[in-house]
């Protein structure tokens, strides 16, 4: 594996999205999140209705221009960190000997218009992939001498959805041939609920809003909303376990099972249909064989409250809750629900994975999963993950007001015993340049703290002292 050629395929809203060299999606715009203008935010990012998996023209196309370096957010769906230094981030080092870090051309990024549809992408990736393994097969053997005798292969590393597009990639349109590893982290392959909540309307929770704002965050959800239905990529992100619940039953089930109401039906067919084609030719390529033929290892995240559904009301309102019953532990990333981050097509249980408490958003850079990934690349045996029992949940709001109190928890069996600080890091900054609030005990057994920020994109950073452990997490501070 040292000498495969290594693709990173970011998660959604991962990529710098442009029109004729200008930023339409990029760090700190607050595009999405202008209580001003939202309707001019929307234009730049509209797509016909109905573009399915087509190439967008005129107008709506948009340049994939590189990763996103600093943090941004879709409310209510999901957000990212950035990736300032991916190489770094999923643990390697240029600097070591020859042989030992990666080659220029052994290494590829494959920024994406995270808008289109995945089937759309996973093409866009099969045609970079196969250019850029043709052109370090011709290398490696010269840097790598195995490289004589075992042609390189394919090491795909995938955040968030950018899994979804490896996993079609994979078995619908032939990429398993050349393919030695999967690593996703975080991939929701089998959905988020978050994606009912922006597709409805309900992006931005209003349950706690002044009634001064209230009519604008209103106005921005339902902007939001018909965003998104735009988006194929949103609709493939729906959940497709049984995610639905009505008021006064017991039973959930699937959205094909059950309309919820402002959820057009649809792009629920869109989502069951995509994942069913994986489904298929996975069982299709599968049939006669003990096991795939490329590993898979599945980071995942279970420490936090997660929503994992839709409970639909007898009146037809609709409420997004992070557990149904009082039976199982209900937790995630605090983006995709434990169970659709665990790979469950291919692991025997989910102990098969790789367990850990960071949050959705920094996951790809967490510290904590270096030693992993670089142990994946060189084939070693791979270290413990974070347990469950030292891990802590972490609940924030998405959205807060400009220049008023805001609350973070944290939650868990061990926050009591242990110090945690939370921090507030604006772009640029460090942690050791803000002085950090300590969260104290609230009489129910979790921590609080309450922050305040001007108007702003920032890096919540929450950190504890024994174990050290930190999670990260995007706020958007808006002007009301």
């Amino acid at each position: 594996m040292n000498h495969d050629l290594v693709v990173f395929v970011p998660g959604i809203l991962g990529t710098r999205l442009t029109r004729e060299g200008k930023d339409v999606w990029n760090q700190s715009k607050q595009a999405l999140l202008s209580l001003r203008r939202p309707g001019r935010a929307v234009e730049g990012l509209m797509l016909p209705p109905g573009i399915g998996d087509e190439e967008p023209e005129g107008p709506y196309a948009l340049e994939a221009a590189g990763l996103l370096k600093g943090p941004e957010a879709f409310p209510g769906l999901l957000a990212c960190l950035g990736y300032p230094d991916v190489r770094a981030a999923l643990g390697w080092d240029d600097t070591g000997p020859a042989g030992q870090h990666l080659h220029p051309l052994q290494y590829l990024v494959f920024p994406y218009d995270w808008r289109l549809s995945n089937r759309l992408t996973a093409r866009r990736l099969k045609a970079r992939v196969q250019m850029a393994l043709g052109a370090w097969r011709e290398v490696a053997p010269s840097v790598h001498p195995e490289a004589h005798d075992d042609p390189p292969r394919v090491v795909l590393m995938c955040h968030s959805m950018g899994g979804l597009v490896a996993r079609y990639y994979l078995e619908c349109l032939g990429g398993r041939e050349t393919t030695r590893t999967l690593v996703t982290l975080g991939t929701p392959f089998e959905g988020a609920a978050k994606a009912i909540r922006v597709l409805t309307g309900h992006a931005l929770d209003t349950g706690t809003l002044a009634t001064r704002v209230l009519d604008r965050v209103l106005s921005v959800n339902e902007r939001l909303a018909g965003l998104a239905r735009t988006f194929p990529s949103v609709a493939q992100l729906l959940p497709v376990y049984r995610a639905a619940l009505e008021e006064g039953d017991r039973a959930r089930r699937l959205l094909t099972g059950m309309p919820v109401p402002d959820l057009p039906t649809d792009l629920v067919d869109e989502a069951f249909a995509f994942h069913r084609d994986i489904d298929d030719a996975w069982e299709h390529h599968q049939a006669g064989l003990a096991e795939p033929p490329y590993r898979v290892h599945c980071f995942a995240g279970r420490a936090h409250p997660t929503v994992h559904g839709v409970k639909v009301g007898v009146d037809g309102s609709l409420e997004f809750p992070t557990h149904f019953d009082n039976h199982q532990e209900w937790s995630g990333d605090g983006t995709v629900p434990s169970g659709s981050a665990a790979a469950r097509w291919v692991l025997d249980s989910e102990d098969q994975a790789l367990w850990n408490g960071e949050r959705h958003t920094g996951m790809a850079g967490a510290e904590s999963l270096r030693h992993q990934l670089a142990a994946i690349r060189r084939n070693r045996p791979m270290r413990g993950m974070l347990s469950g029992d030292t891990a802590f949940g972490v609940e924030v709001p998405e959205i807060a007001p400009a220049g008023e109190p805001f609350e973070v928890r944290a939650t868990g069996p061990t926050v009591t015993g242990t110090t945690l600080r939370a921090r507030l890091l604006p772009p640029g900054r460090t942690a050791a340049e803000i002085k950090p609030v300590t969260l104290v005990p609230d009489g129910t057994g979790d921590v609080i703290a309450e922050l305040t920020a001007a108007e702003g994109t920032w890096v919540l950073q929450v950190e504890a002292e024994r174990p050290y452990t930190v999670c990260h997490e995007v706020v958007t501070v808006v002007g009301m």
